[in-house]
């Protein structure tokens, strides 16, 4: 099993004035404890179950650029872009140059987004579900097909592109890894296995009945489940003095049983960095063979 630690909130105890160097120090300190990936979320304002929208959120692309350059192994996500916040050419070249200046360890986390409050609060584009789920279909296609080096347009229903030009290249083979989140039965899980590398679940009572949709649609599609990396959220929190180490990895040990390969959620208190220290010694090592 691998680890991803998801950076949600950023309302520290130091305030924003020494947010750059604190979350430089979080990114490099996940680096060097064995994480796989480092998240931040697509909000422009904080999500209510985490805290009030009046909480510092900062935007995801800038923050993943930030983090690039402060760390040297860990993939670099959105968890999750909303597609409608940004056109598919745009949004295809901004995760390229991300792909680009932190040497091929982008990617393209999207979903079909569903914050109306921050978007009408924001004036941002937030049409009705079923067209954001027929924009995500097409903002898909759109970003693969300009990581393809096809220089042609895409005339799509809701999408126009003259020319799907994208240089430079991403350095990712054969592109930058897709992770959709959401775990829809008929839509997202549907596009999950027709264009995405990996998935991102809930982990509640009903994850095992989730997969078992995904590896229906991955029938349907033609295309082998193994093939899907399957991702769930977690949180880890391993104490003040790490007294919860044994229930985290026993709690990641069911996740591993039901077929999650990465668990992926925020930590507790990660501004302190001794968190990620304890989770890198006695957690990274106890479920390397899970």
């Amino acid at each position: 099993m691998k680890l991803g630690l998801h950076i949600p909130d950023f309302t520290w105890p130091d305030g924003p004035s020494r947010l750059g160097p604190q979350l430089a120090e979080v990114a490099h300190a996940a680096d060097d404890a064995g994480f796989d990936r480092v998240s931040v979320m697509d909000h422009v304002w904080q999500i209510g179950h985490i805290g009030p929208p009046e909480h510092e959120m900062l935007e995801a692309y800038t923050t993943l650029g930030y983090l690039a350059a402060h760390t040297k192994r860990v993939s670099l996500m959105p968890l999750v872009t909303g597609v409608v916040y940004r056109s598919p050419g745009l949004l295809a070249k901004m995760v390229t140059t991300l792909d680009v200046l932190s040497g091929g360890r982008a990617w393209l986390g999207i979903g079909a987004a569903w914050n109306e409050e921050e978007s009408r609060g924001l004036g941002l584009f937030f049409p009705p579900m079923a067209e954001r789920f027929e924009r995500l279909e097409e903002a898909l296609q759109i970003c693969l097909q300009m990581w393809s080096g096809q220089d042609r347009p895409y005339d799509g229903r809701h999408y126009h592109l003259a020319r799907t030009l994208n240089k430079p290249e991403a350095l990712s083979r054969p592109h930058p890894p897709i992770l959709i989140g959401g775990s829809g039965e008929k839509k997202t899980l549907r596009l999950v296995a027709k264009y995405a590398q990996a998935c991102n679940l809930f982990a509640g009572p009903d994850l095992a009945h989730k997969l078992d949709v995904l590896r229906a649609h991955c029938e349907a599609e033609g295309r082998a489940y193994e093939d899907v990396e399957k991702t769930s959220g977690y949180t880890f929190d391993v104490g003040e003095n790490g007294e919860n180490v044994g229930q985290v990895i026993e709690d990641l040990k069911g996740l591993a049983a039901v077929g999650v390969q990465v668990a992926h959620g925020r930590v507790a208190r990660v501004w302190e960095l001794t968190p990620l220290e304890v989770i890198g010694i006695e957690i990274v090592p106890a479920i390397a063979d899970l």
